[in-house]
């Protein structure tokens, strides 16, 4: 049985085939407007080139920019209710309060806030206001509004009241999709309710999107179940993703690095994955993204679930290349895409980074003749220039002096020198297409995040108890139980708060079920 990965991106969609821990074949193609046409030329492509019978296709994995981009470009939201459950707390900072005004816009301002709300250790900052909620009920009718998200001060100490709010506003709001931000977020209101407030703009685009690749896979023959890849680099099942598409943000470059861990073998490394337009830089531990440790910014709006401490720079291999006031600058335009029309090794008339490499003798690309012309000086300091760029980029990503090794992945990874500074390079095989393996060999995750008082119990206890649930999620997700294993457990005690309350986070990983590895 095979494995199929694959990673739609901005200038390339990639897929690969393969089967255990080989990589049989990859295989590049243009990303397509609509997406799901990128992703079947792709898939076909990489099915034929490995020879292999698409009936044998066990399991199918996918990494998608979709949501991220619409959250970006202010398209395809939907008018959203958000409610708040907190008075008389909080009544300051309405919901979205600091969300740009033009996104602010398309998913509406429609904030309410509602009596009840939790302290920190259970207690009940009010009684829920069921009367209020009914009234909200007929207001979301009244408007048309197309979704709800339902935010409790302190909601991931006890969903209870998120539950009961859901309840009403369904009983009057028949249909009306509702998400919770117990379900979403971690600690942290504002961020935690922005980031449930824009996974429910985006339920109807999640829907219609994994709608489309069901319909694609089916219409090429292949009739397996498929998952898409989240930011933490796990997997989720497609339908799953239809209730929590926010949780695929920046599952592009966790793919590379999950892909860069598994082609290497390395599990402690800086992950340098050079595209067309952008470098994308960060650091493994264990094999995994490093998270962040503080709030994410996406499209404007801060937010604060998992997402990897990736960065990116203006480096990539379509990267114009100029002569400015006797010094060379290198990007951060591009030509993306376009690279095969206008860069010089093809035919055209751009001076690119791609070029320079091939007039370095670094990289064998398109016809070397056609750069023939490049005055080695300026290739010399260009390459000088490139090479600056990525050692600081990588610098910026060391968090201790210990000499761990670079890898670099993805198509403009030529660019790349053999060392950078002290820092060893490892170029892998199918370096060009890591982010479609590490969307294959993406496996299933559980995680718990969120406050416990160690009044009545022990911190041993509570490590205990976190890490059982985060068990029972990642199993309920599909992993197989005896593959379990943690890959996260950290504690904080939260000095500022009374009853020697202390913060809790545990993530396990497991081999998906029917898994072939």
């Amino acid at each position: 049985m095979y494995r199929l990965g694959i990673d739609v991106g901005g200038t390339n969609t990639d897929a690969v085939v393969m089967k255990g821990k080989d990589v049989l074949a990859g295989i590049k193609a243009p990303t397509s407007e609509d997406v799901t046409t990128g992703v079947v030329a792709a898939m076909n492509g990489a099915i034929a080139q490995a020879g292999i019978d698409r009936a044998n296709v066990s399991n199918v994995m996918i990494g998608t920019t979709h949501f991220t981009n619409a959250v970006i470009e202010r398209k395809h939201l939907t008018q959203v209710a958000a409610i708040r459950l907190g008075l008389p707390a909080t009544a300051c900072l309405p919901p979205a309060v600091d969300w740009p005004q033009d996104l602010k816009t398309v998913v509406g301002d429609h904030g309410y806030l509602v009596r009840g709300g939790y302290e920190f250790d259970g207690r009940e900052i009010s009684p829920l206001d069921e009367a209020e909620l009914i009234r909200i009920a007929k207001d979301i009718q009244s408007k048309d509004l197309k979704a709800a998200a339902i935010t409790c001060v302190f909601g991931p100490i006890n969903a209870e009241m998120e539950q009961r709010a859901k309840a009403i506003i369904q009983e009057h709001c028949p249909g009306l999709p509702v998400v919770l931000s117990t379900d979403i977020g971690r600690i942290g209101l504002l961020e935690r309710e922005s980031a449930t407030i824009m996974n429910a703009s985006l339920l109807r685009l999640a829907a219609k999107t994994v709608d489309a690749f069901g319909d694609a896979l089916r219409d090429a023959g292949i009739n397996c179940p498929f998952y898409i890849t989240q930011n933490d680099g796990t997997l989720m099942a497609a339908e799953t993703v239809k209730n929590f598409p926010v949780l695929t943000f920046a599952s592009g470059p966790t793919n590379s690095m999950r892909g860069a861990a598994f082609l290497t073998g390395v599990k402690e490394a800086i992950v340098v994955d050079i595209g067309g337009t952008t470098t994308d830089v960060g650091a493994l531990q264990q094999g995994f993204p490093r998270q962040a440790a503080t709030v994410v910014d996406v499209g404007g709006v801060r937010t604060n679930f998992r997402m990897p401490d990736v960065f990116s720079i203006g480096l990539g291999g379509g990267s114009l290349v100029r002569e400015q006031n006797g010094a060379v600058a290198v990007g951060p335009q591009s030509v993306g895409y376009k690279i095969i029309q206008e860069a010089k090794v093809f035919g055209g008339q751009t001076l690119t980074t791609t070029d320079i490499a091939v007039a370095s003798g670094k990289a064998q690309v398109g016809d070397p003749a056609k750069v023939a012309d490049v005055d080695p000086a300026l290739a010399k300091t260009a390459m000088d220039t490139i090479t600056s760029m990525l050692e600081n980029a990588v610098e910026r990503a060391r968090v201790s002096p210990e000499l761990i090794p670079v890898i670099a992945v993805g198509g403009g990874s030529i660019l790349m020198p053999d060392s950078l500074g002290d820092l060893t390079v490892i170029r892998p095989d199918n370096f060009a297409v890591a982010n479609a393996v590490g969307a294959a060999i993406a496996q299933i995750s559980g995680e718990v995040d969120r406050v416990f008082s160690l009044e009545k119990t022990t911190r041993e206890e509570c490590l205990v108890l976190a890490e059982q649930e985060a068990t029972q999620n990642a199993l309920a997700a599909g992993a197989v139980a005896e593959t379990i294993q943690v890959i996260e457990r950290e504690d904080v005690p939260l000095a500022y708060l009374p009853g020697n309350a202390t913060r809790i986070h545990v993530k396990v990983v497991g081999e998906m079920g029917g898994s072939n590895e």
